[in-house]
């Protein structure tokens, strides 16, 4: 038997937004020094959870009790934001062998060796490595690699938990990133994602979110540059003079927006207004016409009326989103929110949540729509019923047939020639080259 094979194999599943993912692939790094890397067969399941929602809890412990059922013998491990959410006693988890908090993942050999010796319950609190030192290897599998620059956030809104389980906003040194993002380039990453948890909160000594973005673009090879959610607060005229200077840098801009009514979004202290969000959509727009943008919206706030709701679906129909994530609003115990009176009944909820769906999908044709009879770069990510399916700069999704040599990770000159069922039909033209 060889020496890896006779080491403990080890699986990770993952639950939560982009900085979670990137934290898994610094993980597996850092686990395949002394474990076996298994897949769908292990001494010990990893499970890296969020506690945002609880939609989002429930989906880990759900995972986590078919865990338990189908390998009754193995250990499993409960790390990141859950563990901490359990450790602050604001919800509970029983079937994991032992938990630990995000500050644990730079220190997962450590934490996955005393569950193997049997160590149970919630471990002590540990320091966390410091970003300037934190590293993610490409996945092969995709076509784009997240890199996180920010964790933490110190806007303490009040229906979300992630200050507590994150802690204060803390920055990756410009340096230790773009060389991270050198590395991801070096290896045939053909498009970075800038992620953080407030992404808009990214300061360090020698410059922003702009000074980054700008550096990155120094890159030799670098093709795409896209930036994952960032309150709007963050795209400054700085950013927006970068994003515009340079087509690898990709327009799309996801902002949250949470509620377009000004009332709720005080309750909520997001610290913007409705208007103000609108009006920097329209600061992008004038300096890049073609840009799309994202947001996640949250339906049944304490507080929200009809009124109230019937704003935010007028701010979506005015910025024209190309994608929508529409949230039925949750109560988190330790938040503020959760004491605060008029709350929404659930039934009231859903019904709003699927109008905005409805709305939503409607707006997000139209947007699709306004690009069709254009000739757009698209990235494959991967082959779908015989056909390729990638994105534009963008983030459009677009399906297409092509007879040539084509592959994920390759960019592909495509004419998008009409809709369908919620993406972008295209041809592609052989007489435009390929890289």
């Amino acid at each position: 038997m060889s020496q890896a094979a006779e080491r403990p194999r080890v699986e990770i599943l993952t639950f939560g937004c982009r900085v979670n993912q990137y934290e898994t692939l610094a993980m597996r790094g850092l686990l395949a020094r002394d474990f076996e890397l298994s897949n769908g067969e292990a001494d010990l399941f990893l499970v890296s959870a969020c506690t945002v929602t609880a939609l989002a809890e429930k989906k880990a412990r759900q995972a986590i009790r078919r865990l338990r059922r189908e390998h009754p013998d193995a250990k499993v491990v409960l790390v990141g934001c859950l563990a901490d959410a359990v450790a602050q006693g604001l919800t509970r988890v029983s079937d994991a062998d032992l938990l630990g908090g995000n500050a644990w993942k730079g220190r997962v050999n450590e934490l996955v060796s005393r569950a193997l010796a049997d160590e149970r319950g919630l471990a002590a609190a540990a320091e966390p490595v410091p970003l300037a030192e934190e590293r993610a290897a490409r996945d092969p599998s995709r076509a784009r690699a997240f890199l996180k620059v920010q964790d933490g956030c110190d806007l303490r809104c009040t229906f979300c938990r992630t200050h507590q389980v994150r802690g204060p906003c803390r920055s990756k040194p410009i340096p230790a990133a773009v060389e991270e993002a050198r590395r991801l380039v070096a290896s045939g990453c053909p498009e970075i994602v800038v992620s953080g948890i407030n992404l808009a909160a990214y300061r360090t000594e020698v410059g922003g979110l702009p000074d980054l973005v700008r550096e990155f673009l120094r890159i030799e090879g670098l093709r795409r540059l896209r930036l994952g959610s960032i309150n709007a607060s963050g795209v400054t005229e700085g950013l927006i003079a970068a994003f515009a200077d340079d087509r690898r840098a990709c327009p799309h801009f996801h902002m949250p927006l949470q509620s377009g009514d000004d009332a709720v979004l005080r309750l909520m202290a997001r610290g913007y207004t409705a208007s103000s969000y609108v009006e920097t959509a329209a600061r992008v727009r004038r300096a890049i016409p073609d840009a799309t943008f994202g947001a996640d919206v949250i339906v049944g706030f304490p507080g929200e009326d009809d009124a109230a709701f019937g704003r935010t679906c007028s701010i979506v129909e005015e910025v024209g989103f190309a994608n929508l994530h529409v949230f039925r609003y949750s109560p988190r115990k330790g938040t503020p929110a959760m004491s605060f009176p008029r709350s929404v009944p659930e039934e009231v909820k859903r019904e709003r949540a699927s109008h905005l769906e409805e709305l939503a999908a409607k707006v997000e044709e139209r947007v699709r729509q306004a690009f069709v009879g254009s000739e757009e770069t698209v990235l494959v990510e991967e082959r779908k019923a015989n056909r390729w399916r990638g994105y534009t700069r963008q983030y459009l999704d677009v399906h297409f047939a092509a007879a040539g040599a084509v592959g994920p990770g390759m960019e592909v000159p495509v004419k998008l020639a009409g809709t369908k069922e919620g993406h972008l039909e295209g041809v592609t033209d052989h007489r435009t080259g390929m890289r």
